[in-house]
């Protein structure tokens, strides 16, 4: 992907940004009463939020796990709709979730130890309302757009190349069913933040075979199939699945052209499909029947330098130090996943030595430390 242009927007632009953040940043108490992060203790078995309600704006989650579960913490808002997550705690860690909601009303809390299932939830109110950043400051309104266009643009290509996917299920043809999987689940990868945060969608179409589901929920999506290409052979019901998937990517397609992403969303997601990576394709987890995790690597990798990309105007003008360090691990992380190539794609995770996981782990911790920072930027 290439970097969006800037707006020139001019000295008067960046002095109306700060004005415009810092009005829109709220807080909770902290425990001696002073302005401060809102806390939230998890155990294996707790999640203990400091304060129930903030003021609408930028809020700041600190997320602490104090169990022995890599854990995860999420806002809720309406219908599940992912406001603002952070993944991949290991026990003893801390992480922030900086999140923008402009909107007041009824949110949802929720911790997952173990990163699976509904989560230890709580209601959360926000109370008031406020602009959005985008509202008053150029460089955020033209980042979002551009991310936006992206985002169109990887979702043009999702659903016809699912189609074909799909076909070649159903007609029965598994050698071109297994060579179209990797290439249709490139585009799905590289958006996957913004399908995330439709809650009811990600499971039906990138569920695994062992997450929870309620009762008589069925396994289907694209691995449900990638199972059945690799290991048990096409089923009866497969030309079934395959309709299904397709019905459920233009069900997301549909969704995608009225959603309103924010600056922090943008920032969270390249942050979020880093421990995708981290956390599903470094493991081989993420495609254990087909062992195509590096396509979806890469794509996750793409995804996480544009989101950057349409915030670099951003980045530049507040902290000029940030932007090429980001160029700089992310072109390393780039050249290490080039020498895996392997025709059109990439060699299968089987291929791989524990020497070859490391040099991705270190390349990939190098990465996230850096774009960690792009929320907390964004925001100053």
């Amino acid at each position: 992907m290439s970097p969006h242009p800037r707006t020139a927007a001019g000295l008067a632009s960046l002095a109306l940004t700060a004005a415009v953040l810092a009005g829109c940043t709220s807080t909770a108490p902290d425990a001696g009463g002073g302005p401060g992060p809102i806390t939230v203790t998890g155990t294996d078995t707790a999640c203990e939020v400091s304060a129930a309600q903030a003021p609408a704006g930028t809020i700041t989650f600190r997320v602490t796990n104090a169990g022995s579960k890599v854990t995860e913490f999420y806002l809720y808002g309406t219908g599940d709709r992912i406001m603002g997550e952070v993944e991949n705690i290991g026990p003893g860690l801390s992480r922030d979730l900086i999140v923008e909601v402009p909107d007041g009303g009824p949110y949802t809390t929720a911790c997952k130890p173990g990163m699976s299932g509904e989560g230890i939830r709580a209601p959360f109110t926000v109370t008031g309302s406020v602009a959005r950043s985008t509202d008053g400051d150029a460089r955020l309104a033209e980042a979002t757009a551009g991310y936006s266009r992206y985002v169109a643009s990887q979702v043009g290509e999702l659903v016809p190349k699912t189609q074909e996917f799909a076909d070649a299920v159903t007609a029965g043809d598994v050698e071109q069913a297994k060579a179209l999987y990797p290439v249709a689940r490139t585009y799905w990868e590289r958006i996957e933040p913004v399908a995330e945060s439709f809650g009811d969608i990600d499971p039906k179409i990138d569920g695994r075979e062992d997450d929870e589901r309620d009762p008589g929920v069925p396994f289907t999506g694209y691995h449900r199939l990638e199972k059945d290409l690799w290991v048990t052979g096409l089923q009866p019901d497969s030309p079934a699945i395959a309709d299904r998937l397709v019905a459920d990517i233009g069900d997301l397609a549909d969704r995608t052209t009225t959603v309103e992403l924010t600056p922090v969303q943008l920032a969270n997601g390249a942050k979020e499909l880093l421990d995708e990576v981290a956390t599903g394709k470094i493991t081989g987890e993420e495609d254990r029947y087909s062992h195509t995790d590096l396509w979806d690597f890469q794509a996750n990798v793409e995804g996480s330098q544009a989101a950057v990309a349409a915030l670099r105007p951003v980045i530049d003008a507040k902290d000029p130090a940030l932007g090429p360090v980001l160029d700089e691990r992310f072109d390393a992380l780039d050249t290490l996943l080039q020498g895996y190539r392997a025709g059109d794609g990439y060699v299968l995770y089987t291929e791989l030595t524990p020497d070859d996981v490391r040099k991705m782990t270190a390349a990939v911790d190098a990465l996230s430390e850096p774009v960690s920072k792009v929320a907390g930027t964004v925001t100053a």
